[in-house]
């Protein structure tokens, strides 16, 4: 009866972390972009974190909105990925949707 208990308690958990999870946008700012291909290598870079759906990166705003599924990932691995490609961002709290 115990095991019982647990297992629908473990899948009463997993269903709620999954009514949690969606689809996030974001606003990352990313002020060192000094040219027109900048952006290109951006997009490739966030495009290749798993969960992210679409990269629009702007040289003119210097910034990239990026839609992704939170269950899959989350910010510290978009700004950890922008780094890692050469240009560090932030979250543009102000512009942050969800």
């Amino acid at each position: 009866m115990k095991t019982l208990r647990w297992t629908a308690a473990a899948v009463l958990m997993a269903a709620s972390l999954a009514a949690h999870a969606g689809v996030r946008k974001v606003e990352l700012t990313v002020p060192t972009m000094d040219c027109d291909t900048c952006p290109i290598t951006i997009r490739v870079a966030l495009m290749k974190v798993p969960g992210v759906k679409k990269a629009v990166v702007s040289y003119e705003r210097r910034n990239a909105v990026v839609t992704f599924d939170d269950a899959a990932t989350n910010v510290a691995a978009l700004t950890k990925a922008t780094e890692e490609a050469g240009y560090p961002s932030f979250e543009a709290e102000a512009k942050t949707k969800r």
